[in-house]
């Protein structure tokens, strides 16, 4: 069973195109087999054709020369008793006739030579001796039959005897040959046919079975094929063809399926990811929206509202509260530009998702403009009482060529987001320089953030909770604006973070920017 099952498993992986030479290759050893094995019989039966043929002929020579001798045999007596009984001599013609009558009996010798072979050699050898001793006899008996004194008869009449011998003992062994010959030669006719139909019987069922397990292999080959497009075709894109059971085209197809699923997969989880990824962002647009629009009506309100008083104070008629109108007026420019910085960093955000927003470089200090801007955004300390620690290391400060808006905004809007998220505590602004990077930092000691909170605070419309703007406000967009400022000017902001332990923003820019 081994051998078998390792067969299949040779067979299976040979390609299409490799079982189809195989087969086509086994066929034609089958067919050149059987046109061997004809070849083989047409030989036997031309060799006992020919055979057959010769022995013919050397019946035919053996009878003829027999017939020659008696012929000759006769003729010589005839003349031998003439000239016993009479004196005329012979004519030079028939001498002459004689003559070629005996080289037409060796003739005939010499041409039954060529039909006897080794075995007959010996039987040969002893019949040309004794007729080529008869046929000089008969030679001398023609050139001195013109002479006078007794002819030697007896001699001849045993050469002749002694010749006539030694044809019929040829003739025997050559008819006995000859019957040895044509057995052998039809055993082999005979053999060759038996092995000619049981070639053709084996040929036609060795080729079906060939026929059967080539369809055999291909069928199961493309049945896994079918399998695998079948589950691909139902979404299980999981699913993977045993490629190593086939080669060649087959093996291909099936790495080409393999392929083209795994693709697919990834393809479909992309696509997966993509359409999380767009709810999401919806998602966070969504919030965006509700959080834009609660900052939005806070300061509108407070603006209409004292609007309204103010208006209202006015038609009453009575004297004005200075410091209470001041006051109210206060709080309507501070709603007022908190209504503007909202739109600002709308604005900014639009600009820089479109390309447009620009930089515009000039040579200033860094120490001064921190200074500047953390007075100007003392207000936000009192709102949770905290408190702020400058540390700027001015004798690392130096004027720097940069865009000092962006750099103030990059500062404000962190220095006002850890004062959203801090209550009683502390917010340090610290900056110090190197050779040609300002390092600004700004830490609090307010709620921090966990490792899932701190990937998604950098992002557009996105804050590190979806409650995080209804309960401290804010639209989720001015750390992305940070973000987006540094990469600008060349640099990167990290953070640092803990639940319950503060943050720590740290932007790191060139003194130089290209």
């Amino acid at each position: 069973m081994r051998p078998a099952k390792a067969l299949n498993q040779r067979r299976s992986r040979l390609s299409l195109r490799g079982r189809l030479y195989l087969f086509s290759g086994a066929i034609l050893i089958l067919f050149a087999i059987n046109v061997a094995t004809s070849l083989w019989g047409s030989f036997a039966r031309n060799e006992s054709s020919l055979a057959y043929q010769a022995a013919v002929t050397a019946a035919q020579l053996t009878a003829e020369l027999e017939q020659n001798l008696q012929n000759k045999r006769q003729q010589i007596l005839v003349l031998a008793t003439l000239r016993e009984t009479t004196d005329e001599p012979l004519e030079e013609i028939a001498i002459d006739q004689a003559r070629a009558d005996l080289e037409i009996i060796s003739e005939r010798l010499r041409q039954l030579s060529g039909y006897g072979g080794e075995e007959l050699e010996a039987h040969y050898r002893r019949l040309h001796d004794s007729a080529t001793l008869l046929l000089e006899q008969w030679r001398q008996f023609y050139e001195r039959y013109n002479q006078s004194g007794p002819m030697r008869e007896i001699e001849a009449a045993r050469s002749y005897n002694n010749a006539q011998q030694r044809l019929q003992e040829l003739d025997q062994r050559q008819s006995f040959i000859a019957v040895q010959k044509a057995n052998a030669i039809d055993r082999t006719i005979r053999l060759t046919d038996q092995i000619t139909v049981i070639g053709f019987i084996s040929s036609i069922a060795i080729t079906l079975a060939l026929v059967f397990a080539m369809i055999r292999s291909t069928n199961a080959s493309l049945t896994r094929m079918k399998q695998g497009v079948e589950r691909f075709g139902s979404g299980d894109l999981t699913y993977r063809i045993d490629e190593e059971r086939d080669s060649g085209e087959i093996g291909d197809l099936a790495r080409t399926f393999n392929e083209m699923s795994g693709k697919l997969q990834t393809a479909i989880e992309e696509m997966n990811t993509a359409r999380a990824d767009a709810d999401s962002a919806n998602a966070a647009k969504s919030m965006f929206l509700a959080n834009v629009s609660h900052e939005l009506r806070t300061p509108l309100n407070a603006i209409i509202g004292y609007s309204e008083m103010l208006q209202d104070e006015l038609g009453d008629g009575v004297d004005i509260n200075r410091g209470q109108f001041h006051h109210d007026l206060a709080t309507i420019i501070f709603s007022g530009k908190q209504l503007l910085t909202l739109i600002n960093d709308i604005l900014d955000l639009s600009k820089i998702e479109t390309g447009k927003m620009r930089i515009s470089t000039e040579i200033f200090n860094p120490a001064g403009l921190l200074v500047q801007v953390c007075d100007a955004l003392s207000p936000l300390l009192l709102q949770n009482d905290n408190q702020l620690i400058l540390d700027i290391d001015k004798n690392s400060m130096r004027d720097i060529h940069s865009d000092r808006g962006k750099i103030q905004q990059i500062v404000t809007n962190l220095f006002s987001n850890a004062c959203k998220f801090t209550q009683n505590g502390e917010i340090t602004v610290s900056a110090h320089m190197t050779r040609d990077t300002l390092v600004i930092a700004v830490k609090d000691t307010g709620i921090g953030m966990t490792q899932a909170q701190q990937g998604r605070v950098f992002e557009a419309f996105t804050q590190a909770e979806s409650d995080t703007g209804l309960q401290y406000g804010g639209t989720g967009l001015g750390l992305a604006i940070v973000r987006e400022f540094c990469g600008m000017l060349g640099g990167h902001i990290t953070l640092e973070s803990e639940p319950a332990q503060g943050s720590i923003f740290s932007v790191s820019l060139p003194a130089d920017p290209a």
